[in-house]
């Protein structure tokens, strides 16, 4: 099993989101060790070759490749190990139905370092059942984290239907997050890559998207906007004529 005190992106990216505990500081890697320890694999790879000086061109570019494709191997190798520990300690995997009385074990007694995602919903309302649809496939991706639903008024007694959907976010049983009503997610625009940042933001999730969707989604939004006027741009061109 990978060691939780590595030095690596992906345990800190656990740690920062509260699934590993904060590493010793004895455990950390400066920059010089990289460095050393870079020059020492090329160093090893490479020291029964001729002196980098007496290289030609054409050789020191495939020396680069080699290396570059060995420290590829290498580090795909450790994701993979890294990713395997981290399914093993995964429990989930899907999304449970709860009512009032099953509050207290689902979410306070959820276990230690679990994050809970509770969805509050009810049938007919169309961003609910958006929303149902998305946290099923996120629950498949993320079985670290426990994804629970409920029926507003079966968990909270005459919760407002303004309010729905909500989502609460919770952490060794406190609240840590909420979204309360259709505006928070941007109505039916809502994407599920959306809603994965979001929940990410909010450490239940280790999310592999490298920023937020919104900002493409808005700049294919603004593209798709602009090509729909160009007809009407057009027509009017041709009255003016």
């Amino acid at each position: 099993m990978q060691d939780p005190n590595e030095d690596t992106e992906w345990n800190d990216a656990l740690r920062r989101h509260g699934i590993l505990p904060e590493k010793p500081k004895e455990a950390e890697v400066t920059e010089d060790d990289i460095v050393n320890l870079v020059e020492k694999t090329i160093h090893d790879r490479f020291k029964d070759t001729k002196p980098i000086e007496d290289m030609s061109l054409e050789e020191l570019e495939e020396m680069e490749d080699e290396a570059d494709e060995r420290a590829m191997l290498e580090y795909r190798k450790q994701r993979l190990a890294e990713l395997n520990a981290y399914q093993k300690a995964s429990v989930f995997g899907d999304v449970r139905e709860i009512t009032a009385q099953d509050y207290v074990t689902e979410v306070n007694k959820a276990g230690e370092g679990v994050w809970v995602v509770l969805h509050l919903y009810k049938t007919g309302v169309p961003l609910c059942t958006l929303i149902n649809q998305f946290i099923s496939q996120l629950a498949r991706k993320f079985p670290a984290t426990k994804f629970i639903k409920s029926i507003s008024t079966l968990c909270i007694q005459n919760y407002p239907d303004k309010n729905l959907p909500t989502i609460f976010v919770y952490y060794n049983g406190d609240l840590k997050k909420q979204w309360i009503g259709p505006f928070s997610f941007g109505g039916m625009n809502l994407k599920i890559d959306v809603l994965e940042w979001m929940l990410s933001e909010a450490g239940a999730v280790v999310t592999d998207l490298e920023e937020d969707p919104r900002k493409k989604h808005k700049i294919h939004d603004v593209m798709t906007s602009a090509i729909r006027q160009r007809p009407m741009d057009s027509d009017d061109d041709d009255d003016d004529d």
